[in-house]
């Protein structure tokens, strides 16, 4: 996503945009880290900047450069959010960021109805692709279980460490309408897991979502 000069580390100033382009029709931002991911109280302020700066600050940093080419063309802007931007199930930066992709995207879509242009967010539920690699999830737990200080260990303890589990369980058809249709939706929900249970659930009292979604957490050493 960022953009440097060479040999500086700064951030390079865009160019501007030449007269004469057409501009640019469809901008898809997609990119997107889940790890670190843990309870909040294992994290430090980095892990959850690291997530961040990917998924949010990236994402919006992309637009802003590309606007002015998709106002020209009142083309699209697709934007990758996530179920876990409706229900934040994870520890972590990763609902964090997903949450703040909803609200630029939320905000950006009313700002740019003027322009003829249509911004579009898509949903999906939990698909098997690298930033769901099992292998991967759980040696990023270990490493954050390993420097979580002594006195939080204590407190969730090691049965609750050992029963957590990373394996979270036609985006692209989502992607296509958005770009091609005419009259494309404001939110696409990718996968059944989406549209059966996590946009339901979403809409339910909090309190009911807090039941449902902790219901086979492990339980905390030293939890009440």
């Amino acid at each position: 996503h960022h953009i440097k000069e060479k040999g500086t580390g700064r951030q390079a100033t865009p160019k501007p945009f030449c007269p004469l382009c057409p501009g640019l029709w469809g901008l898809v931002n997609n990119a997107g880290i889940a790890v670190p991911t843990a309870p909040n109280e294992w994290l430090t302020k980095d892990d959850f900047v690291k997530v961040l700066d990917v998924n949010l600050i990236g994402l919006i940093e992309v637009t802003l450069s590309f606007l002015p080419l998709v106002k020209r063309a009142r083309g699209r802007v697709v934007n990758v959010a996530s179920t876990m931007g409706r229900v934040a199930m994870l520890g972590g930066g990763y609902s964090l960021s997903k949450y703040g992709v909803e609200a630029f995207s939320d905000s950006l879509r009313r700002e740019l109805l003027p322009f003829g242009v249509k911004v579009c967010i898509i949903e999906p539920g939990a698909f098997r692709t690298q930033i769901l690699n099992t292998q991967l999830l759980q040696d990023m737990v270990k490493e954050v279980w390993g420097r979580v200080p002594s006195e939080i260990k204590e407190s969730y303890g090691q049965r609750y460490f050992d029963s957590c589990d990373p394996n979270l369980f036609l985006v692209t058809d989502c992607m296509e309408h958005a770009l091609t249709a005419r009259h494309p939706r404001t939110r696409y929900s990718g996968g059944w897991d989406a549209k059966l249970y996590f946009i339901p659930v979403s809409y339910l009292p909090a309190w009911c979502q807090d039941f449902l979604l902790t219901l086979q957490q492990p339980k905390p050493a030293h939890g009440i």
